[in-house]
This record gives C-alpha cells, structure tokens and sequence, in this order.
C-alpha cells in the first residue's frame, strides 16, 4: 500500500483536491471529518476540550460549538497549542486504524489521509509521499472570508496563525495550486495520481519479484 499525506493551509482547496482523488480511485480520509468524529458528543475528546476551555464551549445540545471554539484559539496561541494536543493524538489514532483497515482489504491501494497541521505536528514522516496544496495569498483570502463569513482582519489574522504556504512547499513530493479554479485544480491532481499510481505499480512489481 501507498501511503500518502495531504496537507496545506486553511481555505487552500484541500477539501475539493482530496475528494477529486477519491473519485480518481484513491482511498480517502478526510481531516474534518476525523477531527469531527474525535470530538462528538460523548467522546473522551470533547470531554477533554470542556475540561480544558470550559462549557462556553459547547453548544446548548452539548456538542462542540466550534465557531467559539476557533474564536479562542485563533485569538491564543498557547491555547490552540493546548487545543491541538489534545486532538491530534486522537486523530493520528484514528487514522492509524483506517490504513490498517485500508491494507487489510487492498494491500496495493493508494491511501491518502488529509491533515491541515501535518506538516507542523511532524505527521507528514508518517507517509511514503506528501501532496502540499497551495493557493496565492489574495485567493486564499478571499475564500477564507466566504466560507467562513469573517472580515478581513479575522481572515488574515487565521491565516497567519499558520506555517506560511511557502515553508510547507519545501515538504512536499508534489504541489498542487488551486488558484485557477476547478479544472486546472483537476488537471494537476490528475498528474500528480497518475505519479502515485506509478509508484505504487512499481512497488507491486518489486514486492513480486
């Protein structure tokens, strides 16, 4: 099996890449998703986090309110540094379990798990190769400020709370940059799993001689 990471930085287009993969035939996790499902209702994880930032946390069903939640962190750094080390070791974990399942039913798939801060945490070794999903800053901005209905100030404020997409380009096996809407987006992913399917073919054929 192929293990591959994809990453990059907040409002990039990691969402979209990661999903055209799928349909390409790629095993997909997708970071959202597993950071979700660590923290529902119930879940050590959100009993940590309402230990730790307190129930203003929490929405009145007592799910996770994670608008208020980003409003601390991106505002703290220490605090989204607490934040962050109480989910990521439940998200690694969660996806150790995926891949192990991911092999046991197809040993020659190629598995990529989506992570925002793997580059960052070191998760990114964990892999055999590493996509970095890019954009440029004023596209990246203004996607930000859509999706999540902030201002300018609070957009560029959570933007530079992460590693600059320069330096996570200096990771990465390939890079894939969305700034030129969806086809070209497409084009690119297409060529880059066009490589890891190569490389994977080459691994099955060296495994079987």
């Amino acid at each position: 099996m192929l293990t591959v990471g994809l990453t990059g930085s907040i409002a990039t287009g990691k969402s979209f890449v990661t999903e055209y993969l799928r349909e390409l035939g790629a095993e997909v996790i997708d970071a959202d998703q597993a950071a979700r499902k660590v923290v529902e209702k119930g879940t050590p994880g959100l009993a940590a986090i309402e230990l730790e930032f307190g129930a203003e946390v929490l929405a009145p069903d007592g799910t996770l309110d994670r608008k208020k939640l980003g409003s601390i962190v991106f505002a703290d750094e220490a605090k989204r540094a607490k934040l962050n080390s109480i989910v990521h070791p439940l998200v690694i974990g969660l996806q150790d379990e995926w891949l192990a399942s991911v092999e046991k039913r197809n040993r020659h798939a190629i598995a990529v798990v989506d992570a925002a801060l793997m580059i960052e945490s070191g998760g990114y070794k964990r892999f055999d190769k590493l996509i970095v999903v890019i954009s440029e800053p004023a596209v990246q901005l203004a996607r930000l400020m859509a999706r999540d209905n902030l201002d300018e100030n609070e957009a560029t404020r959570r933007i530079d709370a992460q590693m600059p997409q320069e330096e996570k380009r200096k990771f990465a096996n390939y890079v894939i940059d969305t700034s030129n809407g969806f086809e070209d987006t497409k084009r690119q992913a297409r060529a880059v799993f066009a490589s890891l399917t190569e490389d994977q073919r080459n691994d099955k054929a060296g495994q079987q001689t």
